[in-house]
């Protein structure tokens, strides 16, 4: 896997835009990776997050593939300082046991069937017990436990998908996780976590205690 990190020009009518549209902002970071003819570009997941003190933006970009963000720099997109964009190998390493703090911002769903013999609609969990409830379960799925977790809702995000208005549930989990299953758990940081990866949720961060 790869870890990018690009700072954004907040100054930037483009940038301006797709803060306010966060599939748009991932229709433009999908251009850094193979199309469809050249095997695809692979799991690609991002997180957006804005400096309180300066109103700047910085996108974490986690993906199977290397990125190519040439064509970025071409454009008024990326902030003009040192190492920006930057990207590396990313390949961690991982024990059962393990403790690591984590952040996660995820859209916490629940499919829910209201007409028999018809597909179930997504629904967004508001009360945080639920949303905690949600992150359980996605733990046990995902190869690690939980052992401190802070909730911070962050409102609804809104976005346009081929002419299509959607809203989000926004929530940042942060604390501490241990691995219990090391394989498992590598597959769920190169998965994501949740519905709506396309939107920016999803890409669980982690770091050593």
């Amino acid at each position: 896997m790869y870890l990018s990190r690009l700072i954004l020009d907040p100054w930037s009518p483009q940038v301006m835009s797709e803060m306010g549209d966060p599939y748009q902002m991932h229709r433009t970071l999908m251009k850094a990776f193979p199309g469809a003819e050249e095997g695809g570009p692979g799991r690609v997941l991002f997180r957006v997050d804005v400096d309180r003190r300066t109103d700047v933006p910085t996108v974490l970009v986690q993906s199977e593939k290397e990125p190519d963000w040439t064509f970025l720099l071409e454009r008024r997109y990326l902030l003009d300082v040192p190492g920006n964009p930057a990207w590396r190998a990313y390949s961690p390493v991982l024990r059962a046991g393990q403790r690591l703090r984590f952040l996660l911002r995820a859209n916490p769903t629940i499919r829910r069937v209201f007409e028999a013999g018809k597909p179930g609609k997504r629904i967004g969990l508001v009360r945080e017990e639920d949303q905690m409830a949600w992150l359980k379960r996605k733990a046990e799925a995902g190869g690690f436990s939980l052992d401190a977790v802070r909730v911070i809702p962050r409102g609804k995000r809104r976005s346009n998908r081929n002419g299509a208005s959607g809203t989000h549930i926004c929530v940042d989990f942060q604390g501490v996780l241990t691995v219990t299953e090391p394989a498992k758990f590598l597959e769920t940081l190169r998965s994501g976590i949740g519905a709506a990866k396309g939107y920016g949720f999803g890409l669980l961060s982690i770091a050593p205690v």
